[in-house]
């Protein structure tokens, strides 16, 4: 339709750029079915108390594919959804009894650390800027008393968005701190991350303490 109207106007133009994002997000949203499914699997195959869960916004997008993922290996798979001016619904892949409203985010970004044993984090807007950067705030002081590894997934996004060599360079943050996330662009790195991490924390005697802990 572009081409069509030989002449691009600022609708034609914001119509394709948005076109065009779409399409370089569509494979994060295909990485975070697939990490969510395989993370989901692996869950299922564990014994005794050793039960992860997949939990997400809720919502559309990256959310909804977490979700997605989960419901695809049939496993069980939790929705927190937050209220907001515009309804944001809850996605079909969350059950309505795995689904929870939140008025405030301060709530909401509360029960996503209390319950969380590991976190990944995909490309999106201001909403994932001020969960990431509240969580390894917190990661960074030693307020969580679990270890909780995170993962910041999609290179070619956060490189581009976020420099964080340039807190290094101007000293606000030192290079071990950077070490409280580990960024990947690969689903089997992930996922090997993940499982590593969370084998190592909680199918131990001193890691299932940290389940009674949390």
């Amino acid at each position: 339709e572009i081409e069509r109207a030989g002449v691009v106007s600022a609708e034609l133009e914001d119509a394709r750029r948005k076109a065009e994002a779409a399409v370089r997000l569509a494979r994060y949203y295909r990485d975070a079915v697939e990490l969510s499914r395989r993370l989901t699997q692996w869950s299922k195959s564990l014994t005794g108390n050793r039960d992860f869960i997949i939990c997400s916004g809720g919502s559309g997008g990256m959310m909804e594919a977490a979700n997605r993922g989960a419901t695809l290996a049939r496993g069980k798979t939790i929705g927190l959804n937050i209220q907001l001016p515009e309804e944001q619904a809850v996605n079909s892949y969350v059950p309505h009894e795995l689904a929870f409203n939140f008025h405030y985010f301060f709530m909401r970004k509360f029960w996503f650390v209390y319950l969380a044993k590991a976190l990944v984090i995909f490309p999106g807007g201001f909403g994932t800027m001020d969960e990431f950067f509240e969580v390894v705030t917190l990661i960074q002081t030693k307020k969580p008393r679990k270890t909780m590894p995170v993962v910041l997934f999609g290179n070619e996004y956060w490189d581009e968005v976020i420099d964080f060599d340039a807190f290094v360079r101007w000293g606000t943050v030192s290079a071990e701190e950077l070490d409280v996330f580990y960024k990947t662009d690969s689903v089997d790195d992930a996922y090997k991350y993940l499982v590593g991490k969370l084998e190592g924390l909680y199918t131990t005697p001193e890691g299932l303490e940290q389940i009674k802990l949390t």
